[in-house]
C-alpha cells in the first residue's frame, strides 16, 4: 500500500523496502516486514481486526530479528497512526513501551498524534503535517490518503476539525474503500448534523452508514 510506504519514508530516511538496480539483494526481513505492515495497516483500514492482528505480528517478527528499535518504533508509529486516521483515539502503548530509544522526530510525530506537540516539535514532523501541528485547520494539500486522515484525526482531537475537514476525510476514506475510517468520519458528520438541527442531512448520512454496514 503505497500510503504506508509514505509516511515509513515520512518517519526515517530509510524505508524498510530498499531501492533495487544494481544494490545488494534486498534482505527477507525487509520485504517481509514491508508487506507484512502494508497488509497489516490496510486489513485494519477495512475492518478485519483479525487479519490486521495477524500481520502485524509477522512485521514485528521480522523487525525483532534485527534487533533495530528504531525500526520497531516506526512500525509502531504507523499502527498507532491508523487508529488516529479512524477516530480511535487510545495511548499507543507499542510506542510507549519503547519511547526510552525513540529519536526526536520520533517523539515528537508520537506527540502530534496524541494531540500534544509543541511548538519545538513541528520541525522535526513530516512536512506535511507540520501545518495541522501549527494550528492550521485544513488537510486539502496533503495527498497522501492515510496522511491526510491522520491529519484530519488529529484536527478532530483538538476541536479544529471543520466541515470541510470532514467532507475531505470522508471522501478521502470512501475513495480507499477503507470501510473503518469510513464508519467513523460519518459518524461525525451525523452527529454534528444532528446537533445543528438538520435532520435531513443527518437521515442521508445515517442511510449512507447503513448502507457500508450491511453484511454480504
Amino acid at each position: 500500500m503505497k500510503t504506508t510506504a509514505h509516511l515509513i519514508a515520512a518517519l526515517t530516511a530509510a524505508t524498510l523496502l530498499a531501492a533495487c538496480g544494481n544494490n545488494p539483494p534486498v534482505p527477507d526481513w525487509q520485504m517481509n516486514a514491508q508487506s507484512s505492515i502494508e497488509r497489516s495497516t490496510a486489513a485494519y483500514m477495512s475492518g478485519n481486526a483479525r487479519v490486521e492482528a495477524a500481520e502485524y505480528q509477522r512485521a514485528r517478527a521480522a523487525l525483532a530479528s534485527t534487533g533495530k528499535v528504531d525500526l520497531m518504533i516506526r512500525a509502531e508509529l504507523i499502527r498507532c497512526a491508523a487508529r488516529v486516521a479512524s477516530l480511535v483515539f487510545e495511548d499507543c502503548a507499542g510506542y510507549d513501551k519503547l519511547s526510552q530509544d525513540a529519536t526526536p522526530a520520533d517523539r515528537a510525530y508520537a506527540a502530534y498524534l496524541s494531540g500534544r506537540a509543541s511548538a519545538a516539535d513541528i520541525a522535526l514532523l513530516p512536512p506535511q503535517h507540520q501545518p495541522v501541528a501549527a494550528g492550521i485547520s485544513t488537510t486539502q494539500a496533503i495527498t497522501d490518503p492515510l496522511s491526510k486522515l491522520v491529519a484530519s484525526g488529529v484536527l478532530l482531537r483538538a476541536g479544529k476539525a471543520t466541515p470541510q475537514v470532514l467532507s475531505d476525510a470522508v471522501d478521502t476514506a470512501s475513495a480507499q474503500g477503507w470501510r473503518r475510517p469510513l464508519l467513523a468520519w460519518l459518524g461525525v458528520q451525523a452527529m454534528r448534523a444532528e446537533k445543528s438541527g438538520d435532520t435531513a442531512e443527518a437521515q442521508r448520512i445515517k442511510r449512507r452508514i447503513d448502507l457500508i454496514s450491511e453484511k454480504p
